[in-house]
């Protein structure tokens, strides 16, 4: 279900979810809102949201903080959630009979989803010139 991939320059982790039951349309919303968050924050977000994507999403975060704190030795308070992003999959197509002998067409979208994960690094303080 979920592939990591680490760059060594930004630590980076990766998880990707392939084969979402979800348009892309329905997922961008809610990528889109925890983009930027702690990955703690960005889970209770998901948790509490009416969405039924949003489980799925959650899934794919946690497999990607399971990777940084298993794979790379993370500290899973400090990381954050730098990219989410989502791309088409197949089309199953469908149909349904109508009146009169016609038939409409169903379609049904898959996505993958793609979550980065990286490690918010500590800013140091300065005051000034002179301190």
């Amino acid at each position: 279900m979920s592939k990591t991939k680490k760059n060594n320059e930004l630590n980076l982790v990766r998880s990707v979810n392939k084969n979402v039951r979800s348009s892309t349309r329905k997922l961008k919303p809610i990528l889109k809102s925890i983009v930027g968050k702690k990955v703690e924050i960005a889970i209770r977000n998901l948790s509490f949201s009416e969405k039924r994507i949003s489980k799925d999403i959650k899934k794919t975060i946690s497999s990607a903080v399971a990777n940084a704190e298993n794979n790379y030795q993370y500290d899973i308070d400090n990381l954050i959630i730098k990219e989410a992003y989502c791309g088409k999959q197949i089309i199953m197509k469908r149909f349904r009979a109508r009146a009169k002998g016609r038939a409409s067409g169903i379609i049904k979208p898959y996505s993958n989803v793609t979550i980065i994960l990286t490690e918010k690094q500590r800013q140091t303080e300065t005051h000034g010139t002179k301190s």
